[in-house]
């Protein structure tokens, strides 16, 4: 997945009008923003999952388990992103996400 340059690290202090102008209802638009950052979340797990299955070993156990410098690399590369409810507030705000309104399909 790839991230924005210009998403803040931290928390940023938002006007509710600006959540509410797109969908008329500030717990519709707070629905849809955490809706995409469970999204984030969950791409971000598995890109994560994936490039750490390369240093495990069958046979590794308590024990026999080493600091990899590469491993940790790529761990704290993921520690430093933007929070997923932050990206998913941003892309909702710059309008990027798609959303369909259930209530209007009868």
């Amino acid at each position: 997945m790839e991230i924005k340059k210009n998403i803040p690290n931290n928390t940023v202090t938002r006007k509710l009008a600006d959540l509410d102008h797109e969908t008329g209802n500030i717990y519709e638009s707070i629905n849809i923003i955490a809706r995409r950052a469970n999204q984030i979340s969950a791409e971000l797990k598995s890109e994560l999952n994936r490039k750490l299955a390369d240093f495990s070993s069958p046979t590794d156990t308590m024990e026999e388990t080493f600091e990899n410098r590469e491993q940790i690399e790529i761990s704290r590369y993921y520690e430093r992103l933007p929070k997923p409810a932050i990206i998913a507030t941003e892309e909702f705000l710059d309008d990027e996400i798609y959303y369909r309104d259930g209530k209007a399909s009868k």
